[in-house]
């Protein structure tokens, strides 16, 4: 095991980076106001190579986030115990600062979905989702963080709101929550409500973590607006502009650059972190 929890026991309040291995000697050598990385879960499950060998290089270095991109927490079916037992393992010998996970599905009848699908969010669905979140703790042995979804359409039989339903889920379970604003911004442009509004109903002291990203912007049926969870470009304004909004009221918190396809050169990149840096900077830290 790596000592990168002692090392690390937290993530700084600062930006953090979405690992590829293309950055690997940027980092290093000019890491910017990048203070800690984030890694998929998936793409770190083999049993050696390169890959590994650059991880744990870096876990050296700087606090590690895992984050589950396939487990599919809110699905109806059991967790795949063979994905859990992956998990399991990755977590004893890198031993990273944080685990999330998102709150969504991706599996059906044994088949798996490239997409990150979201939930009606009712009782039924909101007693498994914390069974599935308690078998995933008590697996990994430690706490994870539970990311909201970006959502294309409105479930009918859904009975909460979704900041409610993380609250209650956070509280039944004990996770902690991951806040993805660019998530809450591609939300309510699709379902027309003020993303505002949402972060102020949000249980903000429950993040751990916040995510920022890139985004596709189209056209539904209607020519209405439609936005397209991507993580393939630079943030737009008006999600820096909704970040301000949230740390006002939450405070300092680790914040994410998420970039993962049409991944660009390391400059670009470090310059987002870079604008996150200066958007914590003017966040006041109560005495």
């Amino acid at each position: 095991m790596l000592d990168s929890a002692q090392k690390f026991p937290r993530l700084p309040h600062k930006p953090g980076v979405g690992y590829k291995a293309q950055h690997f000697t940027d980092i290093l050598e000019n890491p910017g106001s990048v203070g800690w990385l984030e890694i998929h879960a998936e793409n770190y499950m083999g049993m050696g190579g390169r890959p590994l060998a650059q991880l744990r290089h870096l876990a050296e270095e700087f606090p590690i986030s895992v984050h589950g991109v396939g487990l599919s927490i809110g699905g109806e079916s059991p967790l795949d115990p063979e994905h859990l037992a992956r998990l399991k393992h990755l977590v004893e010998w890198l031993n990273p600062t944080v685990f999330s996970e998102h709150l969504a599905w991706s599996t059906h009848d044994g088949s798996y979905f490239n997409d990150l699908l979201p939930l009606p969010y009712t009782k039924d669905t909101l007693t498994r989702v914390a069974d599935h979140i308690d078998q995933l703790q008590n697996t990994i042995g430690r706490q994870m963080m539970l990311e909201n979804p970006s959502s294309y359409l409105k479930f009918a039989e859904s009975t909460w709101s979704e900041p409610d339903f993380l609250r209650e889920v956070a509280e039944r379970s004990g996770c902690g929550l991951l806040l993805d604003v660019n998530n809450v911004f591609v939300s309510a442009t699709n379902l027309e409500y003020d993303p505002r509004d949402y972060i102020n109903e949000y249980p903000l002291d429950k993040v751990g973590e916040i995510h920022l990203g890139g985004h596709d912007e189209d056209e539904d049926d209607h020519g209405k607006p439609l936005l397209i969870d991507s993580h393939g470009a630079e943030v737009v304004d008006p999600v820096w502009a909704l970040l301000d909004h949230t740390l006002a009221l939450s405070g300092p918190r680790p914040i994410l650059i998420e970039w993962d396809t049409d991944v660009p050169e390391w400059a670009i990149l470090s310059a987002e972190a870079d604008r996150a840096a200066s958007a914590l900077s003017h966040i006041k830290v109560p005495a």
